[in-house]
């Protein structure tokens, strides 16, 4: 098990560190006084490019945090995992969604000797699922396709498709819907024709309460409208093929308990990716996500952008005590962008118990937020340059414009790159209201196009970035049991519901549920008391 930073010897050098010299750190300063700032604070990666020199750190800092992931095992961590070993050590499982995008017959050191096989399973299902979407894309009928499926299995694949829109198939439409809330599938299904719709049913045990609810809906509603032939228009994600056929649908693709729900869009929860792009475009979607696995796994660490990356997390959150990082990207089809990273990092890094389930010393994951710019420009970036708190900023910016209008690609890198500067430099002034601090950190990251070798990239660079923050910390990030409990409190609660039973129940619980299923009548005497 690796070693926490907090129990490194070292952890106390970097906060002797941070409280003589790391806290004083103007970059403004920094940058004249290193005429190689930028070219030492910024590298390439497989098809990304980041400017990490206007964050508040330098070449001592960096050397301390590297020295910290040294002692802590990261490598040695990191191999395990590509190595197939079960670091998940809470459910005794591997980690190997990076086993997903990996060559056929490519072997690694240190494969653990299962590792053949699961790669040939990977490809046999990869191929399998290719052909299927394929299959869809030629099928002129199908003008719809629904994608069912909550959290890990609505967030990558509706991220992906959204992101590389410019690489869809057209005449066909693609739809998701995840939330219990009755009003996004009835919206969804209100432009529907049953004949000419494919719903995917995205739930790897299809016993996912929302979606196996959503699942029923839309069965009922296609039997409802005159639908024939289940089998024909609807398909299954998931494992568990029996649950699947007692439902009627027959064509099932699967995937294995080491790949994390978070981590799974490379897997069969990618085939509305597959559908909206080709197998080709698939294929190198994955081929991108593979050239950064090879990349965090080969580069030294000092030149290593997952590394780098994750190391700064640990200095801002534990050191500078940043609560949050804002997310803003560039690119309008990068919508979802903000809300797939806050499940990959909030939700893999949001613990509070070391692996070995003692309290940790220090704190753990930051928030993540965003929207992209600029509309974030003319909302929060307000608090971003003259709030009280500081906030790192993160931008994603994309050097080729995916559409033909000239004057607006220009016009939206040149405000990337000003909110950058703005926050660095600041402008001083004796009226308070318009004095800008500067000073304030930022990371800019640029692809060159957003293509889907470069959308796959980048996703697995925040992956391994979030294990290389979560090994220092030394918890596991790759077990979710918060989203448990509320789960099954919701289950204890609708069986109450037609009984009207509170034995139990807190007061504040008793009183919301009893108002609930109080008839409308009974409202309007409440609200008129």
């Amino acid at each position: 098990m690796p070693l926490r930073c907090d129990q490194s010897a070292l952890w106390p050098q970097l906060a002797a560190h941070y409280s003589s010299h790391g806290q004083y750190l103007d970059m403004r300063q920094a940058f004249a006084q290193d005429a190689q700032r930028f070219a030492g604070f910024s590298q390439s990666a497989p098809h990304v490019f980041a400017d990490l020199s206007k964050n508040l750190w330098d070449r001592d800092t960096e050397a301390l945090l590297l020295d910290l992931a040294r002692d802590c095992g990261l490598a040695q961590h990191r191999d395990a995992m590509f190595a197939g070993e079960a670091i998940n050590t809470t459910e005794n499982r591997a980690v190997l969604h990076t086993l997903l995008r990996r060559p056929a017959g490519l072997v690694l050191p240190g494969d653990v000797p299962e590792t053949a096989q699961r790669l040939a399973g990977v490809h046999h299902t990869l191929d399998a699922m290719l052909q299927y979407a394929e299959q869809v894309r030629s099928d002129a009928a199908i003008t719809d396709v629904v994608n069912i499926g909550i959290g890990g299995s609505d967030l990558g694949p509706h991220m992906a498709v959204r992101a590389l829109e410019e690489f869809r198939i057209p005449g066909k439409r693609f739809h998701f819907v995840s939330n219990v809330d009755g009003h996004e599938l009835h919206h969804v299904l209100q432009g529907l024709r049953p004949e000419s719709t494919l719903f995917l049913v995205a739930s790897k045990t299809f016993t996912t309460a929302e979606t196996m609810m959503n699942a029923h809906s839309a069965l009922t509603w296609f039997a409802a409208q005159g639908g024939r032939d289940v089998a024909r228009h609807f398909a299954a994600l998931t494992t568990n093929i029996e649950a699947a056929g007692a439902m009627g649908i027959t064509t099932t693709f699967g995937f294995w308990d080491w790949v994390g729900g978070r981590y799974s869009l490379w897997s069969a929860i990618g085939l509305p990716i597959a559908i909206a792009i080709g197998a080709q475009g698939f294929r190198d979607f994955l081929a991108g996500a593979h050239a950064m696995d090879e990349h965090f796994r080969t580069a030294p660490l000092a030149q290593n952008l997952p590394v780098r990356l994750g190391l700064l997390d640990v200095w801002y959150r534990n050191f500078h005590g940043f609560t949050s990082r804002c997310i803003a990207p560039y690119h309008a089809a990068l919508g979802r962008y903000s809300a797939y990273l806050q499940q990959l990092e909030m939700e893999s890094n949001g613990k509070r118990v070391a692996q070995d389930g003692s309290l940790l010393t220090c704190v753990t994951s930051p928030v993540l937020w965003g929207e992209p710019g600029t509309n974030g420009q003319h909302a929060f970036f307000q608090m971003l340059h003259q709030g009280a708190d500081v906030l790192p900023l993160e931008i994603v910016a994309v050097r080729k414009a995916s559409h033909p209008l000239p004057g607006h690609q220009q016009k939206l890198l040149a405000n990337a790159l000003a909110q950058t500067q703005a926050l660095m430099v600041g402008k001083a002034s004796d009226d308070g209201h318009r004095h800008f601090p500067g000073n304030r950190p930022s990371t800019l990251m640029l692809l060159e196009a957003l293509t889907p070798a470069s959308l796959g990239a980048l996703i697995a660079l925040q992956e391994h970035r979030v294990f290389v923050s979560g090994s220092l910390w030394g918890i596991n990030s790759f077990d979710q049991w918060g989203v448990e409990l509320g789960k099954v409190l919701a289950r204890d609660l609708e069986a109450r519901w037609d009984s009207g039973d509170v034995t139990g129940l807190d007061g504040s619980t008793a009183g919301l549920l009893q108002r609930l299923r109080a008839a409308p009548a009974a409202w309007e005497i409440v609200n008129r008391l």
